[in-house]
């Protein structure tokens, strides 16, 4: 029994290590590759379907989601809504939400992604990645480990933020240190 028990907490330990490893930087210090939105659900009036590269000489904040996600709606979306709060009369830094499917289809498609984007009053694009007949193109560009997720994107391309969570202090820091770099 207390073999059973120890080899189950070492394996949980030893597979929380290896996912945290993987997972941890991503593609972090990598040029940043293009998003593999299938389709965009909601696009500010004005604005056409945005590409990595149209936000050159910016910081780019990517916030992935899922709607049935309870960490997204807790955590995520929450995080989001500071910062786009924070830089909202900043023309140096944008925003951008992707749901990210890659379980749950019938409850994170395409409707569910503008319904969210509505909920939350987003003013921003927002994207469709991975529908029932093909994965989600921005989680396996990007390495994502799950949902929520947070991409930063520097002026220079570069990927310099690709985890799970941030906070908004963290953010902060880290997009007005990349801003006075550029």
């Amino acid at each position: 029994m207390i073999h059973t028990r120890t080899f189950v907490v070492s394996s949980l330990l030893l597979l929380s290590f290896f996912t945290s490893a993987v997972y941890a930087d991503g593609i972090s210090g990598q040029q940043a590759p293009e998003w593999g939105v299938d389709e965009w659900v909601y696009l500010p009036e004005g604005q056409s379907a945005p590409e990595v590269a149209d936000f050159k000489g910016k910081v780019v904040y990517v916030y992935a989601f899922q709607s049935w996600c309870p960490g997204c709606h807790k955590h995520g979306f929450p995080t989001l809504q500071k910062m786009m709060k924070q830089y909202a009369d900043d023309p140096d830094v944008v925003f951008v939400a992707i749901q990210t499917t890659f379980e749950g289809f019938g409850s994170n498609g395409p409707a569910q992604a503008l319904q969210t984007a509505k909920r939350y009053n987003l003013d921003i694009p927002v994207g469709q990645s991975g529908l029932p007949d093909s994965s989600s193109k921005f989680m396996q560009r990007y390495d994502s480990g799950g949902t929520p997720w947070t991409v930063i994107i520097g002026p220079d391309g570069k990927v310099k933020y690709n985890d799970f969570h941030i906070t908004p202090a963290e953010a902060m820091e880290l997009i007005d240190d990349l801003k006075s770099d550029s």
